[in-house]
C-alpha cells in the first residue's frame, strides 16, 4: 500500500534532519581538515627548519673538525678525580695525532696524559695543579713540555677549566693544549739575543739611554750612570734635557723634532754630573720601530768627550798662540783682527806681515780658510802658516809667495780632497794703494764714508792646493783716502747662525761697518761680534 501523505511528510522531515546532521558533520570534518592542514604546514615548516639547522650544524661541525684538525690546539675533557691515575680521558680531539698519538690511545686508557709529560716538567706541573686546587682556582694556564710518540720534546700551553656536568653532576677538567714549540723556540732565541745585546750595552764604555716617545728615559746602562756619578733611580723618568746644564737644554730639545720624524741625530752637547760638573758628550740618537714600522721609542749612545775636549783645548791654545796676539802699530793705519773658532780648533787663519824695520813700509794682512773643521784642518792651517811666513821672508813678490804656497799645499792635500782659500793684501808704503792676490777667498770690502758705498776688491784666483801649476794674478786699487775702511773675513762671519737658526748674513755685517765707520778699527770689530750675540 502506498504511504500516506503524512507518512511522506514525516519521511521527508527525517531526511532533512539527516541532511542537516550530515552538513554539520561535514562542516566539522572541513574544520578538522583545515586544522590538520595548518598543523601539517606548521610541522613541515618546523621539519624544514630543523633540517636546515641540522644541515648547518653538520656543516659547522665539519668545518669545526677541519679547523681543529689543522689547529695547533688539541681539545680534551677528562674526569676531575683526585687520584691522577683516575683522571681518565672522556674526549680527545683527533688532531692529537700531531704528536704521534691517536685519540683512542687515551680514551681506552692505554695511555694516560700524565705519561706523555716530559719527566723534567712532571713534578713542577703536578705541584702547580695542586696549588691551584688548594687555592680554589678553577681556570688556569700551564706551560710545559710533552714527549711525542717519536720521543721528541714539544712545548705546549695547557689552558684548563674545571666544569660540572649539569645532568650528571660529574666534574671534569676540560680545555685545550696548544702546540707552542716554534713560538717557544723563537722566544728563547729572542731572549738569548736580548741577553747578548744587554751584556753588550752593559759592558760598553759608552753611555746608553732608552727613551719612550716622550723622550723620558726608561732604561740606562751603568756606563752612563758612572759618567754623571748618578744612580739609575736618579736618571730613570728624566729627559736628556732635564739632565743637561741650562745652556745645553734648548740645544738638546731642538733635536727632538728630528727624532720624531725618524731622523738619525749626531751632535755634541753636555750633561750635568751630580757634583755640578758639566760633562761634554757626543750623542748618537736613533728611533726604535716595531715590526710594522711604527715608532715605539728612541735610543741614544752617549760618548764622554771630557778627555778629547781637554786635548782639543790644549791644541786650541797652541793654535791661538800662532795667531797674532794684538794688532801691530803701523804708521798711517788703524788695525784690528780677531779669530773666534766655533770649535776648539779649526782651519781659519789670519796673520800680519811687516817686512823690514821701516815704520812706514808696506803692510800685509793674510786671511785664510781651510775646508772642514777639527784637528786635520788645524794641522793643515799650521803648516800653511809656517810655510807662508818662511816664504814671505825670502825675495819675491806676492805672486811668487802664493804660487810657492800653492805648490806646497797641492802635495800635502792631494789625496785628501781638502783645499785652502786665501786673501793676501798689501797696503803700500804711501798708504794710497793696495795690491792683492785672491785665491778662491771671499773678496775684501773697501768702504768710503764720504760716498757711503762699498767696493768689492775682487779678482781671479783658484783655491790653494787644487792645481799645483795654477798661475795667480795680482790686482791693484789706487786712490785710497783717509777714513776709508778695509774689511777682510771668512764665511764663518756671515754664515754664523743664531740659536733660532737665523743666518747672520753679509748685509748685516756690512751694515755694522757702515754705522761704525767713524769709530776705531777695534770698536768696529767689537761691534761685529756684538751683533752676532
Amino acid at each position: 500500500m502506498e504511504p500516506t501523505r503524512q507518512e511522506l511528510i514525516d519521511a521527508l522531515q527525517a531526511l532533512r534532519q539527516e541532511a542537516d546532521q550530515d552538513k554539520a558533520r561535514l562542516a566539522e570534518m572541513l574544520a578538522l581538515h583545515q586544522q590538520l592542514r595548518q598543523e601539517l604546514d606548521e610541522r613541515c615548516r618546523e621539519v624544514e627548519v630543523a633540517c636546515e639547522d641540522r644541515c648547518q650544524a653538520a656543516a659547522d661541525l665539519q668545518l669545526a673538525e677541519l679547523i681543529i684538525a689543522n689547529s695547533p690546539a688539541v681539545l680534551f675533557r677528562r674526569l676531575a678525580a683526585k687520584e691522577p691515575r683516575a683522571r681518565k680521558m672522556v674526549y680527545v680531539s683527533p688532531n692529537i695525532s700531531r704528536f704521534g698519538y691517536t685519540a683512542e690511545d687515551f680514551l681506552n686508557g692505554r695511555i694516560m696524559y700524565r705519561d706523555i709529560i716530559h719527566p723534567e716538567d712532571w713534578d713542577r706541573t703536578l705541584k702547580e695543579i695542586r696549588d691551584f686546587e688548594v687555592a680554589g682556582i678553577e681556570t688556569y694556564n700551564q706551560v710545559y713540555r710533552i714527549v711525542t710518540a717519536g720521543g721528541a720534546p714539544r712545548w705546549v700551553e695547557d689552558r684548563t677549566t674545571v666544569v660540572t656536568d649539569s645532568e650528571t653532576g660529574q666534574r671534569y677538567h676540560q680545555g685545550i693544549v696548544i702546540d707552542i714549540h716554534r713560538r717557544k723556540e723563537a722566544e728563547d732565541q729572542i731572549h738569548k739575543s736580548e741577553e747578548k745585546y744587554r751584556r753588550i750595552v752593559e759592558t760598553t764604555g759608552e753611555g746608553f739611554l732608552l727613551m719612550d716617545q716622550d723622550m723620558r728615559i726608561v732604561d740606562v746602562n751603568n756606563a752612563f750612570c758612572r759618567m754623571l756619578a748618578r744612580t739609575p733611580d736618579a736618571v730613570l723618568g728624566q729627559t736628556p734635557s732635564d739632565l743637561a746644564p741650562p745652556e745645553a737644554r734648548r740645544f738638546i730639545a731642538s733635536h727632538r723634532e728630528g727624532l720624531r720624524q725618524g731622523e738619525y741625530q749626531e751632535f755634541e752637547s753636555a750633561f750635568l754630573a751630580r757634583d755640578g760638573r758639566s760633562v761634554p758628550v757626543l750623542f748618537h740618537c736613533g728611533v726604535l720601530r716595531d715590526d710594522a714600522g711604527a715608532v715605539i721609542g728612541n735610543m741614544a749612545f752617549v760618548t764622554n768627550l771630557s778627555l778629547q775636549k781637554k786635548a782639543l783645548e790644549l791644541a786650541g791654545e797652541v793654535q791661538r798662540s800662532l795667531l797674532p796676539g794684538r794688532a801691530p802699530r803701523v804708521e798711517g793705519l788703524d788695525i784690528a783682527g780677531r779669530n773666534v773658532s766655533c770649535d776648539e780648533i779649526g782651519g781659519d787663519y789670519f796673520d800680519y806681515l811687516l817686512p823690514g824695520e821701516a815704520p812706514r813700509g808696506p803692510f800685509t794682512v793674510v786671511v785664510g780658510d781651510i775646508t772642514g773643521h777639527g784637528v786635520d784642518a788645524a794641522l793643515l792651517m799650521t803648516t800653511a802658516r809656517a810655510f807662508l811666513r818662511m816664504r814671505a821672508s825670502q825675495p819675491g813678490n806676492m805672486i811668487d809667495i802664493i804660487s810657492a804656497l800653492n805648490r806646497h799645499l797641492a802635495k800635502d792635500v792631494h789625496a785628501t780632497g781638502r783645499f785652502m782659500t786665501l786673501y793676501y793684501l798689501t797696503v803700500n808704503a804711501q798708504r794710497d794703494a793696495v795690491e792683492w792676490v785672491r785665491a778662491g777667498h771671499d773678496p775684501a770690502w773697501l768702504y768710503d764714508p764720504g760716498t757711503k758705498r762699498f767696493e768689492e776688491l775682487k779678482g781671479p784666483g783658484m783655491a790653494l792646493g787644487v792645481e799645483a801649476g795654477y798661475a795667480f794674478q795680482a790686482c791693484t786699487r789706487a786712490g785710497l783716502q783717509p777714513g776709508q775702511v778695509l774689511a777682510i773675513g771668512t764665511d764663518g762671519i756671515w754664515e754664523a747662525r743664531s740659536a733660532d737658526g737665523e743666518m747672520f748674513g753679509r748685509e748685516r755685517f756690512l751694515d755694522v761697518i757702515r754705522r761704525n765707520a767713524d769709530r776705531s778699527a777695534a770698536v768696529i770689530l767689537d761691534r761685529v761680534f756684538q751683533a752676532h750675540d
